[in-house]
């Protein structure tokens, strides 16, 4: 959709997940000392001297070669001499030998494309008289030093091991920080990363959290220490095992096998799918090159999606009513912001609300700025919905949605899902579910009787207020925007499109939330389109398949 003004990335989740797809480019600079002209180097040559331009193939070769052989041979110095950050290589560089007892290391380089040189590893973990072998593949990229010209690596944690995702993460061998698990669905089946591998950080997560409640008993292993302390610790190699506890989450497998396949048809995509009538957690996927789990903690403007609870603000204030009066102009001012409808949207002075909720009518709900107060929108978020608060025990960690009492243009903005509101497709699961069933029920991933935790309770919906937004969600479904998607899904359904748009970006951001029976479900493409090009789908697949 289209506005006056767009919005941001914001928040420290998509700052993590800067830190990953779109999310994914580290911000490299010179270091202290090393290869681009500081202490440990050669003296500078004169201005006239300095090569410029990207490296040519012989010099990639022998800046690749010469690293290679350093990290190979333990000389961390040397090796961190040949990057563009010798201040930040030489820490993990050391600790890859000292701390994470790595040995016997042998690089084999690929076929270069370009300037990046793909490489795999074989090594030897080894402590306390055990020992296993160590296997991946990673890769670099040789640039030219901004001050020397000399070809240099250009240093990222994932040189020197891919899992090693942020400045800060690091590799250790020794006694596991958390009791290995076996985690099962809600009918016993078993959950394994390797057959389900967006459960990867969940079931990391599960594990620090239960391991020792469940049971267990630590083993030794090599792992990613990471320098959030959101993220559980990642295990790469098990040198003894422990012993494993049992925990029942409430992940349904079908469901999880259904979500796994939707969100591989679409780079950086998440989803997840509740049971309505419980808030169990029924399945929750990512497809991320950074293996950030973004369906939980993900904060992005959720686009028009939110105006399932702006419909339910106006509602329950007595503003409208589903069958009142909500005009859809081709514009919309606001606090001298105009905001636009999707390109090609007919003007319809005498909409309803339901008509245009179902069109996802953008000016519609902006008109309505001047009758609501600035917190009204946070009110029902928080009191009606159970958003907003922090105050959520799902079992691991999640965001629970952010709806501020914003003022000037961003009052109209929040209304439409833009402006200063931030959702993940968790928040905007629980949000249907409420809407159509007028009970908020916080989502739990895990059982509460596992550690007796007090889970977030709110008000909740009048039912007749229920009543208008089932009706509406489902003329969205049957002949509105969500209608080509939503087609063939039998028994009750209703749904709701959204797209948001981001500074920075050349598309918007797809999302899309639904229900099918008891199953209520929202994803989040990155850069998807409208909502029913990418997290459309992906809804659909899951709810075919679960509902």
């Amino acid at each position: 959709m289209r506005k006056g003004v767009k919005v941001a990335v914001t928040g420290g989740v998509f700052t993590a997940m800067v830190a990953g797809a779109g999310y994914g480019t580290y911000n490299v600079v010179n270091g202290l000392s090393g290869g681009d002209g500081g202490v440990g180097t050669t003296a500078a040559a004169g201005p006239a001297d300095v090569r410029t331009g990207p490296p040519g193939a012989s010099e990639i070769e022998e800046t690749s070669a010469k690293f290679f052989a350093a990290w190979e041979q333990d000389r961390p110095a040397d090796a961190a001499d040949l990057t563009n950050n010798a201040a930040g290589a030489v820490p993990l560089l050391t600790g890859y030998g000292q701390d994470a007892h790595i040995t016997k290391v042998h690089i084999t380089p690929g076929v270069a494309t370009g300037a990046t040189v793909p490489f795999s590893v074989r090594a030897t973990v080894s402590l306390d008289g055990r020992t296993k072998p160590l296997a991946y593949d990673s890769r670099l990229t040789v640039v030219r030093g901004e001050t020397t010209g000399r070809a240099l690596v250009d240093w990222t944690p994932s040189v020197l091991h891919p899992d090693l995702r942020a400045d800060g993460d690091t590799l250790v061998t020794g006694e596991s920080s958390a009791a290995p698990i076996e985690a099962v669905d809600r009918d016993g089946a078993v959950l394994t990363k390797e057959k389900y591998p967006s459960l990867g950080p969940i079931l990391d997560a599960l594990r620090e959290k239960y391991g020792a409640r469940a049971g267990g008993t630590p083993g030794v292993e090599l792992s990613v220490h990471h320098a959030d302390a959101a993220v559980a610790d990642t295990p790469l190699v098990t040198l003894a095992k422990g012993r494993a506890g049992t925990v029942r989450t409430t992940i349904s497998a079908s469901a999880q096998a259904a979500a796994e396949t939707a969100v591989k048809q679409y780079a950086e995509s998440s989803v997840v799918a509740v049971k309505r009538s419980t808030g169990e957690v029924l399945a929750v996927a990512n497809h991320r090159g950074d293996g950030f789990n973004a369906a939980f903690l993900g904060t992005l403007a959720p686009g028009s999606t939110m105006k399932i609870i702006t419909a339910a603000t106006l509602i329950d204030n007595g503003i409208t009513t589903s069958t009142g009066p909500a005009p859809c102009p081709d514009t919309a001012t606001w606090q001298s912001e105009t905001f636009h409808n999707l390109t090609g949207m007919a003007p319809s002075e005498n909409a309803t609300l339901s008509e245009s909720f179902a069109r996802s009518c953008n000016t519609a709900f902006v008109k309505y700025a001047d009758s609501v107060k600035v917190d009204s929108l946070t009110d029902e978020a928080q009191n009606r919905f159970g958003l907003g608060r922090d105050n959520w025990k799902v079992g691991i960690p999640s965001f629970d949605g952010s709806v501020p009492a914003s003022g000037g243009p961003n009052t109209a903005a929040n209304m439409i899902g833009q402006g200063e509101v931030q959702m993940s497709p968790l928040d905007m699961a629980s949000v249907t579910a409420t809407a159509t069933t007028g009970v908020f029920r916080q989502p739990v991933i895990v059982g509460r009787g596992l550690d007796d935790r007090r889970v977030a309770t709110a008000q909740g919906l009048p039912a007749s207020t229920v009543g208008q937004l089932r009706a509406m969600m489902n003329r969205t479904a049957t002949s509105g925007t969500a209608s080509a998607v939503m087609a063939g899904l039998s028994g009750s359904i209703g749904a709701k499109t959204g797209s948001a748009e981001v500074d920075g970006q050349t598309r918007s951001n797809s999302w899309f939330t639904g229900y099918r029976n008891d199953v209520s479900a929202a994803a989040m493409t990155q850069e998807g389109g409208h909502g029913g090009d990418a997290a459309g789908p992906i809804v659909a697949a899951v709810l075919r398949a679960s509902g």
